[in-house]
């Protein structure tokens, strides 16, 4: 992804919301696939025997990683970006995921890069990192309305008694993306 985003204000703002209860909301968010950078997809093929053998079975073989729709982005260092192929998944909310969701409720990508001693989002798609954040038309990096999010079968935010600062909750995430770090006025 470009990497030239911006915080907006709104996630100064304080909400009552925590994250998922991963592994217990068994990443309910991959029900879907992903869009990944073009460029990123191709630096996932050309790991693929690094990311393979943290596939399920039936699904290492890197040519069914994509399913071949491509859209623009202008998100995208590409310019568009590629879908993860969506397979049937009896377990999984809706009865499908991702290609790369484990029965275990972790991403391949991510237990690929942690093994390899490498940041565990190393191959993880830009937007999988983002939710349960986007970006506005102005390319800014915020949080959706909070109460249609709660209503969201697969969303990553759930209710809580106590207020926290949202760039707080999502720090990790905001810093990984942004490239640096975020302080408590940014």
């Amino acid at each position: 992804m470009t990497g030239q985003f911006h915080l907006h204000p709104r996630l100064n703002e304080s909400a009552k919301i925590k994250r998922c209860d991963w592994p217990d909301c068994h990443a309910n968010c991959c029900i879907y696939g992903a869009w990944v950078d073009k460029f990123h997809a191709e630096d996932i093929l050309r790991h693929a025997a690094e990311i393979a053998p943290f596939m399920e079975e039936g699904r290492k073989d890197a040519s069914s990683w994509f399913d071949g729709q491509e859209e623009g982005d202008d998100h995208a260092l590409s310019g568009l970006v590629v879908h993860t192929t969506i397979i049937p998944n009896p377990y999984h909310l809706g009865g499908t995921s991702c290609i790369f969701l484990r029965q275990d409720h972790k991403c391949a990508l991510q237990a690929a890069a942690e093994d390899a001693g490498e940041h565990p989002w190393r191959y993880k798609p830009f937007y999988c990192i983002l939710h349960p954040l986007d970006i506005d038309d102005d390319g800014r990096i915020t949080l959706d309305d909070e109460e249609l999010l709660l209503k969201e079968p697969t969303t990553c935010l759930q209710s809580c008694r106590t207020e926290v600062q949202i760039k707080e909750l999502f720090r990790e995430e905001l810093e990984y993306l942004v490239g640096r770090q975020i302080k408590n006025k940014d």
